[in-house]
């Protein structure tokens, strides 16, 4: 290593550690203080002083003391990856958390850089492809798109991660690989989460990335940097990536943590002026690469947790403005039994339409406008006001629709079955139909669509037609034989 300074650690609180003599640091660098001679713990320069660096430390905390030797490495945090990292769990320093195994790394095994400027405007192109999450009622009313940053925020318990999990669960067979973040979160939820992925075959193409509550502020820092330094590594290689970062508020909490130990200037909410910048620069980095570039992509679903439904907090407001649109989970709707419990209101998808394939879009359109306005009918409803015979109809039409859209958790749909049962919702179909029958009437096609109609099936699961004409009729006759 060229140009290496040594010094000194004169003190070491609560994680930040202070060291003197580094006059080549730079800020973001990697300092390696020697805890004795075959072991180094690491640090990351943030506070470059007149005198001193304060940095903060990433491993070994309780073995460092005053006293102890450091140096520079001219080195920034990276992460090894290569195609054996699929269906690992891994801490921020790349170390394996499931096994004793070892991950064993190929000739293609590359460096990757944890922070790196996002790629600007002439190596992108349009968000025009659909990422099927699975879940009914995001895939046909706020879809998203591959290259997409869509935030999933609500309060707690409300079904956030469920949803992400979903996603990752739904990208089996559709050469999508995934990367799940976890920061700040309890080790038995993670271990929770990994166990179903395996059940459900999805961990063979997904790369876990834990920064648990118990681990320094630092990881937790650096976690959704190494989940995307991940991503790059295959979307460079022209494949598909979706990034699922549960949560970015742990993340913004760790970060205002290590900035209040560094005694920078606080602001609203005691968070540091960059916290903005903290996840602009993260988010940016999502993207569907140029065709020149090999065509992969970045698909980024950040998670934030809010506290009674407040919106307007510091954190999610700044997200909400740096992602492509956000669905909401509302704590009364998943009180009320509606799950998923999106707020069809208060969600969107700003590339969402551009990327839906011809035939959802040809169906979802008039349930988006039907759910809608059931949803402003009802409160005019619960005023006991008299109703006409049209409002009626409206408020059946909702509801039965709100409950079509009810879906199981770890049950994604395929696409061609969404379509019907959103057409058969849309249309009226259900309208009749009691409430507590849909859900047995949607097991069956679900069941049994694809081996009873594969012709019609398949047809619906290229997108590229319209639901109309003969495919309306046949979807009709369709339905018809499944409510006689």
């Amino acid at each position: 290593m060229a140009n290496v300074t040594t010094g000194k650690v004169i003190s070491i609180d609560e994680g930040i550690v202070t060291v003197s003599g580094l006059s080549s640091v730079g800020a973001g660098e990697l300092i390696r203080v020697k805890i004795d001679d075959n072991k180094y713990a690491r640090a990351l320069a943030l506070n470059l002083e007149e005198e001193v660096v304060k940095g903060v430390m990433i491993d070994h905390l309780d073995e460092v003391m005053q006293g102890q030797s450091a140096e520079t490495t001219g080195e920034l945090p990276s992460i090894r990856v290569d195609d054996n990292v699929l269906g690992r769990v891994i801490n921020v320093l790349g170390e394996v958390q499931d096994s004793s195994v070892e991950i064993q790394y190929g000739s293609e095994a590359k460096m990757m850089p944890m922070e790196k400027k996002a790629p600007g405007v002439i190596e992108r192109k349009d968000v025009e492809r659909p990422i099927e999450t699975g879940i009914l009622v995001i895939d046909a009313l706020i879809p998203i798109g591959r290259g997409q940053r869509q935030l999933i925020i609500g309060d707690r318990q409300t079904g956030k991660t469920a949803i992400a999990v979903d996603a990752i669960i739904n990208q089996k067979g559709k050469n999508c690989l995934c990367v799940y973040v976890a920061v700040g979160q309890k080790a038995s939820n993670v271990a929770n989460i990994v166990r179903k992925l395996k059940e459900k075959d999805a961990m063979e193409y997904t790369t876990v990335v834990v920064a648990s509550a118990n681990d320094p502020a630092t990881q937790q820092y650096l976690a959704p940097y190494a989940g995307t330094a991940i991503a790059e590594y295959f979307a460079e290689k022209g494949q598909d990536i979706l990034v699922v970062i549960d949560d970015l508020t742990k993340h913004a909490n760790a970060y205002r943590q290590m900035s209040l130990l560094l005694k920078r200037p606080s602001g609203r909410e005691a968070y540091p002026g960059d916290v903005f910048y903290l996840h602009s620069r993260l988010l940016e980095r999502a993207l569907q690469y140029s065709d020149a570039l090999g065509g992969g992509s970045i698909t980024t679903l950040p998670i934030i947790e809010t506290q009674a439904n407040d919106l307007s907090a510091y954190i999610p407001t700044n997200v909400i403005s740096i992602t492509d649109g956000q669905i909401y989970l509302d704590q009364d709707l998943f009180n009320a039994g509606q799950k998923p419990a999106l707020n069809v209101g208060l969600s969107v998808s700003r590339v969402g339409g551009a990327a839906q394939t011809k035939t959802m879009k040809s169906v979802a359109g008039k349930v988006k406008l039907d759910l809608a306005q059931f949803r402003e009918l009802a409160v005019f409803a619960q005023l006991g006001s008299e109703l006409d015979e049209a409002t009626k109809a409206q408020l059946i039409r909702g509801e039965h629709i709100t409950e079509a859209v009810k879906q199981a958790q770890y049950n994604p749909l395929p696409a061609p079955e969404q379509i019907v049962i959103m057409y058969a919702a849309s249309q009226g179909f259900l309208d009749e139909m009691p409430l507590n029958e849909i859900g047995p009437w949607k097991k069956q096609i679900i069941l049994t669509l694809k081996t009873k109609y594969p012709k019609v099936w398949e047809r619906l699961n290229t997108g590229k037609e319209k639901v109309e004409g003969e495919l309306a009729e046949e979807i009709n006759t369709i339905i018809n034989s499944y409510i006689d």
